[in-house]
């Protein structure tokens, strides 16, 4: 064994429920990552344990992506969501069964819909618990994410708030997984100097920095992104490889370009008549995206050739092998030149394997079973092994970074979406501010501290901003920071007041119900 591979997979969401609605359009958000990733990644693991391979992965679960996916209200609309995908199924299967190209695509996926679903009630419907089950068996690492996902640099003039996230975060993930997480997923790999001391205080052992993050450190890092550094606050950073990246994320070089793998937006949500997709549909029956897809990437500007299975997952074996046989030669070159196996660190988006490249659980398959098998040049290793087996590590202070576009936070704070955080400024100072002001609050008093810092975390969070910069849904991603920012405002001034609405806050409370034990005192 010449290197490990540290393959990070990071499963994030904005909080989005919408009790008031019977069918909200971006609650399919959640719906589509459970169905195309996450209950086929549980199926890997499943695979993987009763295989007896010793697939050591990370994944990080952000405190509102596990919020959802254990609420009551949203596990219930999945349930309605994949019997309806179902249905749609079978009735593809009938529609296309003159059509030869085109009916297998159909069969496939109503085998498909069906295995999501035996999956799901199988865990009874607590996903959560699912994962918790094999970092519990040893197969896993789960680590977490600050709160709501807020890019943590842009709170660091409050340092309450970023106390706060990480906090709340910590305290959270004791609830889901019964123990204390020793990693971090900085949001956006997002880091500045001094954040490390505030993750020493919330427990957490190390973090993923974006490459130049590393190489940038001071002193300058003796074995470059291939082992971690030491903060001065004794807090490991691990530096994200980029020829990983390159090879999966690049529009040019990436995998998932190649033409033979399913295209995402060529979707019957768009091509078939409205009346026969309405009762499958979001709310309004608005044409979106159903997961039946027929079409193949292609390439070029023409039409779009009809989507074959076999060759698809031939090129999966293709790739999976040139990935593994480029980390082994990268693993043979770094050989001479570290007195330690490299630490090759492989973070990606959890969301992409099985959402936006559709064959990307079937390529982590094919690429853990011959790395389990071979036992050769590259061993799947965790960050938090890595730390145990070789705990002496250089001590170094990584440089400001990020892995949006730029190396910092420009995505996030630009003419678009600037207004955002001059709000968020003002509502950070009086939330400490209330705190101060209320040092033993009333119960009623309690609940409404408790509420305006859901309403602040919710306003904070990363997504806002990045959906603002991009353009798409970018009015529903307005309007959910305006929201949140109202409340806030309002449970501030009946605060202030003394004259706390019960019913209304009863009513904010049922809608935005995450975090439910809450230490607002964080903000102090």
């Amino acid at each position: 064994m010449e290197g490990y591979l540290c393959l990070v997979l990071h499963a994030h969401l904005p909080f989005v429920r919408h009790p008031e609605h019977d069918r909200f359009l971006e609650e399919n958000w959640l719906f589509e990552a459970m169905t195309e990733c996450y209950l086929p990644l549980l199926q890997l693991l499943e695979k993987w344990q009763e295989a007896g391979l010793a697939a050591r992965v990370t994944i990080s679960l952000t405190p509102t992506l596990c919020a959802m996916l254990r609420d009551p209200l949203l596990q219930g609309r999945y349930q309605r969501h994949l019997e309806e995908l179902i249905e749609l199924a079978e009735k593809e299967a009938l529609r296309t069964v003159w059509e030869p190209r085109l009916r297998p695509l159909a069969e496939f996926y109503l085998e498909r819909f069906v295995a999501a679903r035996e999956t799901y009630r199988g865990w009874g419907g607590d996903l959560v618990n699912a994962f918790r089950h094999y970092q519990d068996a040893g197969r896993i690492e789960i680590i977490t994410s600050a709160a709501t996902h807020a890019l943590l640099p842009l709170l660091a003039n409050h340092p309450p708030s970023v106390r706060a996230q990480l906090g709340i975060a910590r305290e959270d993930y004791r609830r889901c997984f019964g123990r204390d997480p020793e990693g971090i997923w900085l949001p956006e790999c997002a880091y500045y100097e001094g954040l490390e001391e505030v993750l020493r205080l919330a427990g957490l052992r190390w973090f993923i920095t974006e490459t130049h993050g590393l190489l940038h450190a001071r002193p300058r890092p003796r074995y470059g992104p291939f082992a971690p550094v030491y903060t001065r606050a004794e807090v490991a950073a691990f530096a994200r490889d980029q020829a990983c990246a390159r090879q999966v994320w690049s529009r040019t070089e990436g995998y998932p370009g190649d033409a033979r793998y399913r295209d995402f937006y060529r979707d019957i949500g768009f091509d078939l008549d409205l009346d026969y997709l309405r009762p499958y549909l979001a709310a309004g029956g608005i044409r979106s995206f159903t997961g039946i897809k027929y079409h193949r990437i292609t390439g070029g500007t023409g039409p779009k050739a009809i989507y074959e299975r076999p060759a698809a997952l031939a090129a999966v074996n293709e790739h999976a092998a040139h990935f593994l046989a480029a980390r082994a030669e990268q693993a043979w070159r770094l050989a001479g030149l570290l007195d330690r196996p490299p630490a090759i660190v492989a973070p990606y988006d959890a969301e992409l394997f099985g959402h936006w490249w559709f064959e990307g659980p079937e390529f982590l398959d094919a690429l853990v079973r011959t790395i389990c098998v071979e036992k050769q040049t590259v061993r799947l290793i965790t960050p938090g092994d890595y730390l145990r087996e070789h705990p002496t590590n250089q001590v170094a202070t990584p440089a400001a970074s990020s892995w949006g576009e730029g190396g910092g936070w420009r995505v996030w704070l630009n003419e678009k979406n600037e207004w955002v955080f001059r709000q968020l400024a003002a509502a950070q100072l009086r939330m400490s501010d209330l705190v101060r002001r209320f040092p033993n609050p009333g119960p009623l008093q309690h609940r409404a501290l408790q509420q305006a810092g859901r309403e602040l975390l919710l306003a904070q969070a990363s997504d806002w901003p990045f959906i603002l910069h991009t353009g798409t849904s970018a009015d529903y991603a307005r309007r959910r920071v305006v929201d949140h920012l109202r409340r806030f405002d309002r449970l501030e001034r009946e605060l202030t007041q003394d004259r706390v609405d019960e019913a209304a806050l009863a009513a904010v409370e049922a809608q935005d119900n995450l975090f439910p034990e809450l230490d607002y005192r964080l903000w102090e």
